[in-house]
This record gives C-alpha cells, sequence and structure tokens, in this order.
C-alpha cells in the first residue's frame, strides 16, 4: 500500500493529464456518435426494415475485437487519436441508435398528430416533441456508450491513444519491477472512478434536461 500511494504522490501531475485526456477522449467519441447515431434514427425509425439494417450493422461493429479494429485503423489514419477516436466512435454506436430508434418510435402519433393540426410542420414537430420526448432514451444510450468506451480506450494504448492505457500498458510490460503492478493498479481504478463520476453527471443532467411530466 506504501508503494502504490508513493507511485501516486509522485506521478499525480502525470495521472492528472492522463485521466484529463481519456475523459476528453471518451466524451468527443460519445458526442460524434450521438450525432452520428440520432440522425440515422431519425432517417429510420419509421422503417421497421431500416431500423432493422441499422441497428445490425451496428451490433455487426462490437463483434470485432478492439484490437483487429485499431490494426484495421493504423494502416488509414496512423497513430494516436485518428483510429483511437474512430474506433470509439464506431463501438458507442450501438446503445445510441438502438435508443434513438426507440425513443421516437415510443412517442404517441395522437401527440405528433396534434401538432401538426395546430400547423408545425416536420421538423418542428421532431425538434419540439420527438426529441425532447426522446431524450430520455438517448441519453440512457449515451450513458451506456460512455461506460462502454472508458474501458476500450485504455486498450487504444495498443495505437498510442491518449488516456491511461498507456499506463496500464507500461505497468504490465514491466511485470517484475517495483513499480509495475501499482502502475497497472493505478490506471485500471482511476478509470473506473472516472466511469462511475460520468455515470453520475449523466444522472444529474437527465435530471435537469428532462421536464418533470416525462421523469416522473
Amino acid at each position: 500500500m506504501d508503494t502504490l500511494w508513493t507511485f501516486v504522490v509522485h506521478r499525480r501531475h502525470q495521472l492528472l493529464i492522463d485521466s484529463y485526456l481519456h475523459v476528453s477522449a471518451v466524451l468527443q467519441s460519445v458526442l460524434i456518435a450521438t450525432l452520428v447515431a440520432v440522425l440515422i434514427g431519425i432517417a429510420v425509425h419509421r422503417s421497421p426494415l431500416g431500423s432493422s439494417i441499422a441497428t445490425a450493422l451496428a451490433s455487426a461493429i462490437l463483434t470485432v475485437p478492439s484490437f483487429a479494429l485499431l490494426g484495421l485503423l493504423i494502416p488509414v489514419l496512423g497513430l494516436g487519436v485518428g483510429p483511437t477516436i474512430s474506433a470509439m466512435v464506431l463501438y458507442a454506436l450501438l446503445p445510441i441508435l438502438r435508443n434513438t430508434i426507440i425513443g421516437l418510435s415510443s412517442v404517441d402519433p395522437a401527440v405528433t398528430d396534434a401538432a401538426r393540426g395546430v400547423g408545425m410542420n416536420r421538423v418542428r414537430v421532431l425538434a419540439a416533441i420527438e426529441l425532447p420526448l426522446a431524450w430520455p432514451a438517448i441519453l440512457a444510450g449515451m450513458r451506456v456508450s460512455t461506460q462502454l468506451t472508458m474501458g476500450i480506450l485504455a486498450i487504444a494504448a495498443y495505437a498510442k491513444g491518449p488516456g491511461l492505457g498507456n499506463l496500464i500498458f507500461s505497468g504490465l510490460a514491466r511485470l517484475g519491477s517495483p513499480n509495475a503492478v501499482p502502475q497497472a493498479l493505478v490506471g485500471t481504478v482511476l478509470i473506473v472512478v472516472l466511469a462511475l463520476v460520468l455515470d453520475g453527471i449523466y444522472v444529474l443532467v437527465g435530471r435537469l434536461t428532462t421536464s418533470r411530466g416525462i421523469r416522473d
């Protein structure tokens, strides 16, 4: 325990930087995935066939091992941020896309019909009624994708990606040296802690951005 605490104290500045880079990369990936998934969900949610195809393609991506996907992206995008963010966006798509389709499909047709009856066009109905009603489901998908990509980003150290994965890989590569286990352990614990903090922030955002009528 003393060795672990000593490692944290001596490396606290670098740990803060790596933690920031880890969270930043995850949030960027989830935001990009959300934009893509919501646009696809809007396009296909009225078509059972389109929804099935889009969901199946996003599901297929999750079956590709992260090492293999990074290996395929490295020759095209090189090492570093490019393949890392691209891979995480692809992995983050499914939960958000599936929840977007479910959320939009669950909107009561009577509500949208009433909105059109008072003169709202398709875009206004989508922006003012359908998306706000589907927002809790979309946010739930974002929470799942965030937890998923927090762990995947650690593996992206293989592609020289940013974040705490470099700390874990470095520790595992030096097993047998005095600081190897503390290094890998600290990186792992920090990822878990940051994931829990982000999940708590999502809960707070959900309460602040969801109308009381929907929430209750």
